[in-house]
């Protein structure tokens, strides 16, 4: 077995996790890129919740945050409410299924230049197409207004963050779960071109993870996020 395939497991867990909130666009490109590494690799992912609106409810919306921020995180609560509920039915493999759905719903479509691509997002209409693109009873969507369901995004946006650290958002991912090593990110503005450029991207970030005392690299001045809403582009 090559090194760099060694984070498989062989007790029926999943290979990694994948932490997702399906407001955030850096997530869901990261989410392909690792759908693709997977079929590369033979990985199985687990898609679970971390909520933006509930990870910063205690920060200033109006002075730390763009204006709509607020809104447009609270559209991502309503979204897990209805994903937690198809979950608790249908079992965790439907997270894939729904994910997917709402990611090809909300980042790939273009829209009216000037249009606010948000303004339609977790409206019951929006999540009764998603719901209808992955196959599954329309009636979950009555969770997207139910708060009982918090306590579960709760639950699990602590969980991902107990395992990096504060100050992150999404996604987390963690490698050869529960007790694996655990980061926030890649953060990726488009999908690598090639397979090659796929599983080079996986292998560093791997490493980089294996070593206890890593915790960040970073830099600001990236590229335009490559998604057809944003770029105006199919």
């Amino acid at each position: 077995m090559d090194d760099q395939q060694q984070d498989q497991t062989t007790d029926g867990s999943p290979d990694l996790e994948f932490f997702w909130d399906p407001v955030c666009p850096f997530a869901w490109q990261t989410s392909r890129w690792l759908r693709r590494v997977a079929d590369l690799r033979g990985l199985t992912v687990a898609w679970r919740f971390i909520n933006l609106s509930i990870l910063n409810e205690e920060r200033d919306y109006d002075a730390e945050f763009p204006e709509g921020y607020r809104e447009s995180h609270d559209r991502g609560r309503r979204m897990l409410r209805v994903a937690a509920a198809v979950r608790s039915t249908e079992g965790s493999a439907a997270m894939d299924r729904l994910y997917r759905a709402f990611g090809d719903s909300i980042w790939h479509r273009v829209i009216d230049a000037g249009a606010d691509y948000r303004s339609d997002v977790a409206t019951p209409e929006h999540i009764a197409d998603v719901l209808d693109r992955a196959g599954f009873d329309p009636a979950y969507g009555d969770a997207a207004t139910d708060p009982s369901w918090d306590a579960e995004l709760r639950a699990e946006t602590a969980e991902a963050v107990g395992r990096t650290g504060s100050d992150v958002g999404t996604p987390i991912i963690t490698f050869g779960p529960p007790d694996g090593p655990s980061i926030f990110g890649p953060v990726i503005s488009s999908v690598p071109e090639t397979d090659e450029e796929c599983l080079a991207l996986y292998d560093a970030t791997l490493t980089l993870c294996r070593f206890d005392t890593f915790s960040e690299l970073k830099r600001s001045d990236r590229q335009h996020l490559d998604l057809p809403v944003l770029t105006g582009r199919s």
